[in-house]
C-alpha cells in the first residue's frame, strides 16, 4: 500500500504523489505568537510532526516549513494592553512556542519564516493580483476582489461565495467594492508597526503572509498544506483563492487536524479554559502528553479531560516498562529492523495513529510474554520492532530526545546519580545478610518517590507514577 491522504480539498483520501519523485514539501500554518501555546495549540505541530517523520521514514526528502505569524490585529491589541511594543510580545510567545514544540519532541523544521521578514514577497504578490484584475487598493488598503474570483473562490471549504458573510477583517467596508473582499493589505494607523510599499505604508493582511511565505520557500506549487480545521475558511481558503489567482498551483494537498474541546466548546483562550504546555508537563511527563496527543486519529477532535489524559500515561508507562526491561536483557537493538506491516499500512491509511499503536501495544504484549519465557531472540526481535515503531512515532523512551530528559524532567541525571549511591549502600547491606538495613534503604527510597524492582540483571529503578 502507498501513502494515501485525506485531502480537504477534493473531501477524498488521495494516493500521496509529489510534485517530484522522491521529495516531499510540506507547508505548515504555525503559531500566531498573541499568547503562549495551549496543548490545542501544539496539537497540530505533533500530528504533522507524525507526518513528517513516517515521510522521512518511508523515503521522502522532506522540507518541512513551519511559519510565525508575528504581526496581526491580536498581536497589536495586546501589545496596546500591557503598554509595550509589538515585538515584545512576538517575541515572548514565540519561544515559548518553540519551547513547547521541543519539550514534545517536534522535530526543527527546515524553515520557520517569520511573517515580518517577508514583506517585499508579499509585496510582489500584490502586484501580480492587481495586474491580473484580482486586486485594487482603495483608501491606503489593498484587497482580493472575490467577485472576479467567484467561479473559484469557496472550493475549499465547499461553500458558493453567494452564501457568504462579510470578510469583517476591517473596522469599516466603506473602502471595499464588496462586503467579502478581503484585505491583502491593512493601510497605516496611528500607533500600529508599518511598511512602505507602492500603495502607501501599513501591515500584511493575515492570508497575505502565509502564501507569500509557502511558495518562497517550497515554489510555486507543492504538496501538502496543513493546519487546524478551524482555519479552513476563511484562512486557508483566502490563501488558495489568492495564490492561484496570480497564477500559482499551490498546495496539491490540503490536511486539517481536528481541534481539542473541553466539553463542547473548542478549547481558546477567549474562553478562558486553555491549558498551557508547562501546566499540563506537570501532571504528566511531556512524552506522556506527547502521547495523548498522537494517539488519536489527527482529523478526529479530542474532548480533553484529566482522566483520558492520565488514561493515555499509562498506556504510554507500559510500553515504556517493556522496552525498558527488554533493554536490559537485549543491549544492541537493530535500528534497520523491519517495521510490522500492519503498523505499516495503518500510517499509510491516512496516518492511522490508532490502528497503528494497537500494533504496538500488541506487539508489547509479544515482548512481556517472551521476556517471561527468557526467549532473548524473540525479545530482541520484539524490542526492535518497537523501538522502530515508536520511532517513527516520535515516542520512543530510549531515544536521545526522552533520555537525556528523562522524560521531561532535567534533573534525571542527578536523580540517577544519588538513586545509584543508595542502591549501592542496599546492595552492600544484602551483601552482608543486613536484610534490615536493606529494606530500611529500599522503604526510604519508596517514601521519595522511587520505586525498586529487583531483577536478574541487578536492581532497577524508576519514579512512581
Amino acid at each position: 500500500m502507498s501513502l494515501r491522504l485525506y485531502d480537504t480539498s477534493t473531501r477524498t483520501v488521495r494516493e500521496f504523489v509529489p510534485v517530484e519523485s522522491g521529495r516531499a514539501s510540506i507547508y505548515l500554518c504555525g503559531a500566531t505568537v498573541q499568547a503562549p501555546p495551549h496543548i490545542g495549540h501544539i496539537r497540530s505541530g505533533v500530528n504533522f510532526d507524525v507526518l513528517r517523520r513516517w515521510m522521512t521514514r518511508s523515503g521522502y526528502d522532506v522540507t518541512f516549513c513551519r511559519n510565525v505569524t508575528d504581526i496581526d490585529d491580536k498581536i497589536i491589541r495586546v501589545a496596546a494592553e500591557e503598554g509595550v511594543p509589538w515585538f515584545v510580545v512576538a517575541e515572548r510567545n514565540q519561544r515559548a512556542f518553540t519551547w513547547a514544540y521541543q519539550v514534545l519532541g517536534c522535530l526543527p523544521p527546515t524553515v520557520e519564516p517569520r511573517a515580518t521578514g517577508h514583506v517585499p514577497e508579499m509585496i510582489e504578490l500584490m502586484e501580480r493580483l492587481i495586474a491580473a484584475g484580482h486586486a485594487y487598493a482603495s483608501g491606503g488598503d489593498v484587497y482580493f476582489d472575490v467577485v472576479s474570483y467567484a467561479d473559484r473562490y469557496g472550493s475549499l471549504s465547499n461553500q458558493k461565495p453567494e452564501n457568504m458573510r462579510a470578510a469583517g477583517d476591517t473596522d469599516t467596508d466603506s473602502c471595499k467594492h464588496d462586503a467579502r473582499d478581503f484585505a491583502l493589505w491593512k493601510g497605516e494607523k496611528p500607533g500600529e508597526p508599518t511598511w512602505p510599499t507602492p500603495w502607501g505604508r501599513g501591515r500584511p493582511g493575515w492570508h497575505l503572509e502565509c502564501s507569500a511565505m509557502a511558495t518562497k520557500y517550497l515554489g510555486a506549487t507543492f504538496d501538502i498544506h496543513g493546519g487546524g480545521v478551524d482555519l479552513i475558511f476563511p484562512h486557508h481558503e483566502n490563501e488558495l483563492t489568492q495564490s492561484q489567482a496570480a497564477g500559482d498551483g499551490f498546495a496539491r494537498y490540503w490536511m486539517h487536524n481536528g481541534m481539542l474541546k473541553i466539553g463542547a466548546e473548542k478549547m481558546s483562550k477567549s474562553l478562558g479554559n486553555s491549558l498551557l504546555i508547562p501546566e499540563v508537563t506537570k501532571k504528566v511527563r511531556p512524552v506522556e502528553l506527547r502521547y495523548y496527543l498522537a494517539a488519536p486519529h489527527y482529523r478526529s477532535s479530542i474532548d480533553y479531560s484529566e482522566e483520558a489524559l492520565f488514561e493515555a500515561a499509562a498506556a504510554y508507562q507500559r510500553i515504556e516498562g517493556f522496552v525498558t526491561r527488554a533493554a536490559e536483557v537485549i543491549h544492541d537493538v537493530d535500528a534497520h529492523a523491519p517495521l510490522p506491516q500492519a503498523f505499516t499500512d495503518a500510517l499509510d491509511d491516512d496516518l492511522g495513529t490508532p490502528q497503528a499503536l494497537a500494533v504496538v501495544h500488541e506487539v508489547v504484549r509479544e515482548g512481556n510474554v517472551a521476556l517471561a519465557q527468557g526467549n532473548k531472540e524473540q525479545v530482541a526481535r520484539l524490542l526492535a520492532e518497537t523501538q522502530n515503531m515508536l520511532d517513527v512515532l516520535g515516542l520512543d523512551p530510549r531515544s536521545a530526545q526522552w533520555r537525556s530528559s528523562g522524560g521531561g524532567s532535567g534533573l534525571r541525571a542527578t536523580v540517577d546519580a544519588l538513586v545509584a549511591v543508595a542502591l549501592e549502600q542496599r546492595q552492600a547491606a544484602r551483601a552482608r545478610k543486613d536484610f534490615a538495613a536493606a529494606d530500611a534503604i529500599r522503604d526510604q527510597l519508596a517514601e521519595a518517590g522511587v520505586t525498586v524492582e529487583d531483577t536478574p540483571q541487578g536492581p532497577r529503578w524508576e519514579l512512581a507514577r
